[in-house]
């Protein structure tokens, strides 16, 4: 187990964040098992990970891990948007 559990959208009344793990991905050009490799973990952890567009439930180092593996801010990785925006 990496730290995370059941992907939760973490939602007030008008917004929600958005996991943006995919786009990042997409942008550095860099595949599963890469970012697996760099970061010490299971392809099938970035699997799960990459899949969802809502923000899975993950610890704070596994968070700094993805932003020093695909070198980027969690603001990259994290978006705040409109509720309707979300899904």
């Amino acid at each position: 187990m990496i730290g995370i559990m059941k992907d939760v959208a973490v939602r007030n009344t008008n917004m929600a964040i958005k996991w943006r793990l995919r786009q990042m991905m997409a942008e550095r050009r860099i595949t599963n098992r890469a970012l697996a490799e760099k970061m010490g973990k299971h392809p099938n952890s970035i699997t799960y990970l990459r899949r969802t567009d809502t923000m899975p439930r993950l610890d704070a180092e596994l968070l700094e891990s993805l932003c020093a593996a695909l070198d980027c801010d969690i603001s990259d990785l994290l978006v705040r948007v409109p509720d309707h925006d979300a899904a």
